[in-house]
């Protein structure tokens, strides 16, 4: 498949371009459904063009069809609340408000990048949705599972690595094993 300038071909034939986590989580998935196999896909990339201002402008790809996942914490009465929101590139993740109740805590802040990085065993700029520690949530804005008008069906994230990115049906992400679909999770 190629979308913008990038050639894309099925990422559980290339391990190598995935995190470990990465890699393990989309193995047990597709053993659970024969379709994830074929419909997640890998490209690899110069690692300087990872983030996703960069990667849209160098490979000629909607700014729609990339998904951003950010790392986000809170607290309530000692408890650490930690969860991925995975929204458009084109849109925002409603820190202050949607996940900040959806965590239910009184302030909810980004993951610092030591941090993120040294928990999800991802590389920054590459920290993906597939792979996180089971005690995250996934948290991934409606918008996400639609069909947007410029980019499609197909959303494009992180691998867990610098070096390469995945895409897969924005659906498909939607109904992976631990993922809450949220309306409202993304502004903009």
């Amino acid at each position: 498949m190629t979308l913008g300038t990038l050639t894309w071909t099925r990422a559980l034939d290339h391990p190598d371009l995935l995190a470990p986590s990465t890699l393990a989580t989309i193995t047990a998935w597709a053993a659970g459904d024969a379709a994830v196999a074929d419909a997640v896909l890998v490209t690899e990339i110069d690692p300087d063009l990872a983030d996703t201002a960069t990667l849209t402008e160098s490979f000629a790809l909607p700014p729609a069809a990339s998904a951003n996942c950010v790392l986000v914490a809170g607290r309530r009465e000692g408890e650490e609340r930690v969860a991925a929101c995975v929204v458009r590139a084109t849109t925002r993740a409603d820190v202050n408000n949607a996940v900040k109740r959806l965590l239910d805590v009184r302030k909810a802040s980004f993951l610092p990048m030591d941090r993120a990085v040294e928990e999800s065993g991802m590389e920054y700029g590459g920290i993906t949705p597939l792979g996180l520690p089971g005690r995250y949530r996934v948290l991934v804005d409606a918008r996400v599972a639609l069909d947007d008008p410029a980019a499609g069906p197909t959303v494009i994230i992180g691998s867990g690595l610098r070096r390469s990115k995945i895409a897969l049906p924005g659906a498909l992400l939607a109904g992976a094993p631990g993922v809450e679909v949220i309306e409202g999770l993304a502004l903009g």
